[in-house]
């Protein structure tokens, strides 16, 4: 095992724990199975992912491990990224809360529901990856990356970002609650004013990138926006 399978590895073991912690604190129990499902799905579902990273793709694995506010180099994405990181872990502890203060009522089918959207969502994910080996954790352009226009680039110019809106918004009701999804609001808007500004930067340092925007008019839903 590389040193950056051991990364990796410890990585998604924090990221884990750190959503544990979000959940499970809030709650003040750990008798609650809406929560542990989601951590199955989820840890599964990235586990995959890693995995295939690992064997297909240590490039795209290696720029994936740079992620976060600290790791951008532009000032605006730092705070793009520290708000986002804040909505993220809010999502989860608002959730847990509403769990554990009994706020809202959500059918076992519903839960269900919500655990297939965050499995989709990072399968979204998991296809923009397979296509695109330059998606980085952070906005930057790489030295021999081209604009990638096939697989789901050919229908909306930011899959992994829908990919992400469908993953978030299945995690509340994945945690029984309907008040979390109130804080998937400040979450979306964040992601989509970096969505924004990762545009205005590719326009500026990414050849061939404004023929593409003409070509593919949309940014995340097809056919609407």
């Amino acid at each position: 095992m590389t040193t950056l399978h051991k990364q990796a590895f410890r990585g998604l073991f924090q990221l884990i724990i750190m959503l544990a912690t979000a959940i499970f604190l809030p709650a003040w129990t750990l008798n609650y199975w809406q929560a542990w499902v989601l951590l199955v799905v989820f840890g599964i579902s990235v586990l995959i992912i890693t995995l295939y990273l690992m064997k297909n793709d240590t490039a795209l694995l290696e720029r994936r491990m740079s992620m976060g506010a600290a790791s951008e180099k532009e000032k605006a994405q730092k705070i793009i990224q520290s708000l986002a990181g804040i909505a993220f872990i809010a999502l989860f502890v608002v959730s847990s809360i509403d769990h554990r203060l009994g706020w809202s009522f959500v059918p076992m089918g519903v839960t269900v529901i919500g655990d297939i959207f965050v499995a989709i969502g990072l399968l979204i994910v998991f296809f923009v990856f397979r296509e695109n080996s330059f998606a980085s954790g952070i906005i930057e352009v790489g030295p021999t990356q081209t604009v990638i226009s096939t697989g789901p680039y050919a229908r909306v110019r930011h899959p992994m970002y829908t990919g992400a809106f469908i993953m978030l918004a299945g995690v509340p009701p994945a945690l029984g609650s309907w008040w979390g999804l109130v804080a998937v609001v400040p979450l979306i808007l964040a992601i989509i004013w970096r969505l924004f500004d990762e545009e205005k930067f590719l326009m500026q340092n990414l050849p061939g990138y404004v023929a593409y925007q003409n070509t593919v008019r949309y940014r995340l839903v097809p056919f609407i926006w």
